[in-house]
């Protein structure tokens, strides 16, 4: 196997780093010449004409064949078997190479069709300070109609804030659809904000004529209930905005740092990958030549076999219809 090292991805990520594998060619195979005996095929011929015509077995003959091809096909499997180990290994780290890269080219493609996201900051921003201008005038509207009766500045700053009750809550009925309506509900936020425009009210009428107060009343009661959630929800969006607006920088910051990195690793990659090719070709060419070599051989010893084995039965068939001279004949 060989060595595994760890690098640091683009992020921080760490992941295995395979170095190619250094294969040494093992030295070439020289098959043992055949010996003697199955060397010159018609002493073979002859042995099955004897064997044929004795009472012997043919068995030990072809065992002997047999083994002496097992004897040589034995290094030939053993090297089989090494090099598919090492083909199989160099495919595990193609597969490895290009399961990287096919992670990577997916990475890329989900970051350049990222879209950026969509903000109105220009809208929200005027829309909050038309909020708070408008919360402000209220306020003033509200001191200006307390100070004859109370002049000190915080018992008008206590109403205000009274009024404006529905900046705390979390929820509205006037913002919220298919809403049941409850009378514990409409008491909690519509109450003080009622209450507050009534207390304008009155005071209002000491010094106002009562057209004035009334219209007075009406319109700082709407301010009450809309004003303080109308703000809060500019906020929000503000914050949406900011929040869009950062997530637009890290897409783009990410786009100018990671892709450039990818691609360079995904290039690096690819040359690993036609380099591990390059050593695996000579390794599966040695394979073909070994199993060729090794049908070979086994096609060798099937011939030489039944070379032997027609001979053998070709002469038991005739042995009854020889005579014991021409038997002997044959024999000496």
């Amino acid at each position: 196997m060989s060595p595994i090292s760890v690098s640091m991805a683009p992020g921080g990520e760490t992941r295995p780093s395979v170095e190619l594998i250094s294969h040494h060619s093992p030295p070439a195979y020289m098959p043992e010449p055949l010996p003697g005996w199955l060397a010159d095929e018609e002493a073979l011929r002859d042995e099955g004409v004897l064997f044929g015509l004795s009472d012997a077995r043919p068995d030990e003959t072809v065992a002997r064949i047999r083994a002496f091809f097992a004897h040589q096909v034995a290094p030939l499997d053993e090297l089989v078997d090494e090099q598919t180990e090492k083909i199989g290994e160099l495919n595990l780290f193609i597969e490895q190479h290009g399961n990287r890269i096919t992670t990577l080219r997916d990475q890329i493609s989900d970051l350049c069709d990222r879209p950026l996201g969509q903000h109105n900051l220009i809208r929200t921003l005027a829309s909050l300070i038309l909020s708070v201008g408008m919360c402000m005038s209220n306020f003033y509207l509200v001191e200006e109609t307390l100070r004859p009766i109370y002049p000190n500045h915080w018992i008008a700053v206590g109403v205000f804030l009274a009024g404006m009750f529905n900046l705390f809550g979390q929820t509205s009925f006037f913002y919220e659809e298919g809403t049941r309506l409850s009378g514990r509900r409409l008491l909690a936020e519509a109450s003080l904000p009622l209450v507050a425009s009534v207390f304008v009210l009155v005071q209002a009428l000491q010094t106002q004529s009562i057209s004035q107060a009334i219209s007075l009343f009406a319109f700082l009661l709407f301010l009450f209930l809309f004003a303080g959630k109308l703000l809060l929800s500019t906020l929000t969006t503000l914050q949406t905005d900011l929040s869009t607006i950062q997530s637009n920088q890290r897409l783009v910051r990410a786009k100018s740092q990671s892709l450039p990195v990818w691609e360079v690793e995904i290039d690096r990659l690819g040359r690993d990958i036609d380099a591990i090719r390059t050593q695996k070709w000579p390794i599966v060419t040695a394979l073909n030549h070994t199993q060729t070599e090794i049908t070979r051989l086994n096609a060798k010893r099937d011939e030489l076999v039944n070379l032997f084995v027609s001979e053998f039965e070709l002469s038991r068939s005739l042995r009854n219809r020889l005579t014991e001279q021409q038997r002997a004949t044959i024999f000496n």
